[in-house]
């Protein structure tokens, strides 16, 4: 098994190579604005540091969000493209799970991601490998409630203190956790889920309702 882990759902452009064992290289850059420039190059470094080339994965795992429409189709598209030009399987994996594998905290808690529009993107789990609530998308003061008292990570939980107090990193999703946790169900005979995007909103650009006929005279 050779996997190449890839998300583009948080601002983090992150990459991860896992052999079966254990990740033997990763590369983690956080620019919100360069997912397409930072991704391919990404790629490379862990190739490299890996010694190894590209035709040698045998399997590819995306994080499917949910996430800002432009920053995980990049991930996705990607994603989509090696596998069908290696002709290997393209896995997807929630992002909310890769950072609550990486968190650890051993109880229950909530991941929470910033959606902007003064939003996060959450979920409760009950320990890092058990999600116990589908991924939201909602305003932190109307969540309150369902979270309150819950240790909480990511950078919605950072963000909004009121709601999350008790908030802890990782602050972004890593690549290698998306490998490590991948690696793991399907070594259990798990079915990941597809490479399909968690947007669980509309994307901000909007086809206008009503034209303006010009015509020339």
């Amino acid at each position: 098994m050779l996997l190449l882990a890839l998300d583009t759902a948080t601002p983090a452009v992150t990459v991860a190579l896992h052999d079966g064992t254990d990740v033997i290289a990763s590369s983690s850059q956080v620019d919100a604005r360069r997912h397409g420039e930072l991704l391919l190059p990404a790629v490379d470094r862990v190739l490299a540091e890996a010694g190894l080339r590209l035709d040698a994965v045998t399997g590819i795992v995306a994080g499917i969000g949910p996430g800002p429409y432009t920053g995980l189709r990049v991930g996705l598209m990607t994603a989509d493209a090696f596998g069908l030009a290696l002709g290997v399987p393209v896995h997807g994996l929630c992002t909310l799970d890769g950072l609550a594998f990486a968190a650890d905290l051993g109880g229950p808690f909530v991941v929470a991601t910033d959606a902007r529009r003064k939003e996060v993107y959450w979920a409760r789990y009950a320990d890092s490998r058990t999600r116990l609530t589908d991924p939201a998308v909602d305003r932190p003061a109307d969540i309150a409630g369902e979270v309150a008292g819950l240790p909480a990570v990511g950078a919605g939980a950072l963000l909004y203190p009121d709601t999350f107090p008790r908030a802890h990193e990782p602050e972004h999703v890593s690549a290698a956790a998306l490998a490590r946790l991948a690696a793991e169900k399907l070594a259990a005979g798990e079915e990941l889920p597809a490479p399909r995007p968690l947007y669980l909103r509309r994307p901000d650009a909007q086809v206008p309702k009503n034209y303006k006929v010009v015509t020339p005279k």
